[in-house]
């Protein structure tokens, strides 16, 4: 390579900042078979190994409820209402969303951006949380270590939640 080409490319890494990690979450809400089926109320939230909390990813609800009525079940998810939820005003822009029909949903969030900004390098959990109403409850923790190189975690509910998959790419 010649020393003008050299140059040149060095200046132009120089002048890109550094790629911004996507974080994409997949979360599989698996179809009961009950008599009175009921979309689940989930949250997804980043916390550190010792389970203090970061920051909330997603919180879906039934957002459409006259007078805010949705917001009443929130705390059955007693974790997460316990570690952020209570503190939380909702709806968020960004966070919140209406409850998933069953099947595969995802969320992707872009580093230093909404939930994501100031998250710094480390070891870190995802965690999933779903309740339903007439159903039961159920948390998922995937440990990831948030960073500049990708990567995938998963792990697996195994009553409200189904299978769930951390990817995290630069």
């Amino acid at each position: 390579m010649k020393l003008a080409q050299l140059t040149a490319a060095l200046l132009t890494l120089a002048a890109t900042p550094a790629a911004a990690q996507n974080l994409r979450v997949d979360v599989e809400i698996p179809r009961l078979s009950t008599a009175e089926y009921h979309s689940p109320y989930v949250a997804i939230w980043l916390e550190r190994p010792d389970q203090t909390a970061v920051a909330n990813l997603a919180v879906w609800y039934d957002i459409a409820a006259r007078n805010n009525e949705g917001q009443t079940w929130l705390s059955d998810m007693r974790t997460w209402w316990r570690k952020i939820g209570r503190e939380t005003t909702l709806p968020a822009d960004g966070v919140s969303g209406a409850t998933r029909a069953p099947g595969a949903t995802h969320i992707n969030l872009r580093a230093n951006q909404g939930p994501l900004r100031g998250v710094t390098p480390g070891a870190y959990n995802i965690v999933v949380e779903a309740a339903r109403e007439l159903g039961g409850r159920e948390v998922v923790r995937v440990p990831i270590q948030w960073g500049p190189q990708a990567q995938t975690a998963n792990a697996s509910g195994s009553s409200e939640l189904g299978a769930i998959s951390v990817s995290i790419n630069p």
